[in-house]
């Protein structure tokens, strides 16, 4: 019979592992065996601890969400300029998405939640995501000025957080089109500042074509 601290132990083990196969293959696609291949632990310990694939699934979610709001970076100071705010988090989404190795799957599996989704999905939106984005609304509608369309704002913001993603879903496509570029955390100041950039620009562009729509009405 184990002991509890080897009880724990096995557990920590088997959620660090759950989390680095759903994170590189998916809920659909993680098997319990390979699961318990890396952690080096027995299929009965999943069924002890967690139940099934699905209870492990959400307890990796919750165990994820604990560590990302951990490190979260404090948002900045209200009272800086925005196009510094929009660098800021531009630069903390790219290093959630972009970090290697442990424990950067955390980053990754919230990442992939977004494209295949589970029932998990909603949790992940209203305890993790909901806030983030809408500090990025209000970077965006301040960036736009008074009485920008709620339109604009959003598809703006939805603009921002393409970009940052495009660097993560498509580097199997950016290693073999540019093999030659690399593509992770070492790179992010230099996305992060390109990223920024262009958004600034779009964002100025929807800004100065309201502000001439309004003079020829």
């Amino acid at each position: 019979m184990p002991s509890p601290a080897q009880s724990a132990e096995t557990r920590h083990r088997l959620l660090e592992a759950a989390g680095e196969v759903f994170a590189e293959q998916g809920f659909r696609s993680a098997t319990i065996q390979a699961i318990c291949l890396r952690a080096g632990a027995n299929i009965a310990a999943v069924h002890y601890h967690f139940g099934d694939k699905e209870r492990l699934y959400r307890a990796v979610i919750d165990y994820a969400g604990q560590f990302i709001a951990h490190r979260e970076v404090p948002p900045p100071d209200a009272a800086a300029p925005a196009e510094a705010r929009l660098r800021d988090h531009v630069e903390s989404f790219l290093l959630h998405l972009l970090d290697e190795g442990r424990p950067a799957w955390h980053g990754r599996l919230m990442a992939r939640e977004m494209f295949e989704p589970t029932g998990a999905l909603d949790v992940i939106v209203q305890q993790h995501i909901r806030g983030t984005h809408q500090r990025l609304r209000d970077i965006v509608a301040a960036l736009l000025g008074p009485g920008a369309p709620d339109e604009d704002v959003r598809r703006c913001a939805y603009s921002v957080v393409g970009q940052c993603l495009f660097y993560r879903h498509s580097q199997a496509v950016i290693a073999r089109l540019t093999p030659e570029v690399q593509i992770g955390r070492a790179q992010v100041p230099t996305l992060a500042e390109h990223v920024t950039r262009f958004s600034l620009a779009g964002i100025a562009a929807l800004r100065a074509a309201r502000s001439t729509a309004k003079e020829s009405a």
